[in-house]
């Protein structure tokens, strides 16, 4: 989901390349990357009206903007409204992965983050031992934005987050 006009005729352009490119002598219907898509909407505002609850595996949070001014805080795409509706699409078991150049947002979502019930932190080298080290090796390091960061010398900080079951009150 992206509210950028040209952000999502992007994505839409890169993936139909990726489907031309990595099948030609398939149907489009039965190549790679049919699994993947870009919708224009407003993620902090219709995510839950297109994305079940408990359907998706992991989330990825990836170089968002860090709206540096106090009074644009509540527009980050990390927020203590917006975790509820994280929890509700993530299945439990499910991972959030967020990754950014900026050292102050990355402590801004790691506190909401941990402070949010539903959510707990896990480490990188645990998400390694259950075979997730390529999602990592690919969060760190194949995005536009974090390549721009390794050419720019600049540091990247990773924090991954597990949802975990509610405790219901009987």
């Amino acid at each position: 989901m992206e509210i950028r006009v040209q952000v999502s005729q992007y994505v839409q352009d890169r993936i139909a390349a990726l489907r031309a490119t990595s099948a030609p002598n398939e149907s489009a219907s039965h190549g790679l990357y049919q699994n993947v898509s870009i919708v224009r909407a407003n993620a902090m505002k219709f995510m839950p009206n297109y994305i079940p609850k408990n359907s998706l595996s992991c989330l990825f949070f990836l170089f968002p903007d860090p709206h540096f001014k106090a009074r644009k805080h509540k527009a980050r795409i990390i927020s203590p409204t917006l975790l509820a509706e994280y929890a509700y699409v993530l299945r439990p078991g499910g991972i959030v992965y967020t990754i950014t150049d900026v050292h102050d947002l990355h402590q801004w979502m790691k506190a909401h983050l941990e402070a949010f019930p539903l959510f707990e932190h896990v480490s990188e080298d645990a998400l390694r031992a259950e075979g997730k080290g390529s999602i990592l090796d690919a969060v760190c390091n194949s995005t536009e934005e974090g390549k721009k960061v390794e050419r720019n010398q600049g540091e990247k900080w990773l924090a991954c987050f597990r949802r975990v079951v509610a405790n219901r009150c009987n």
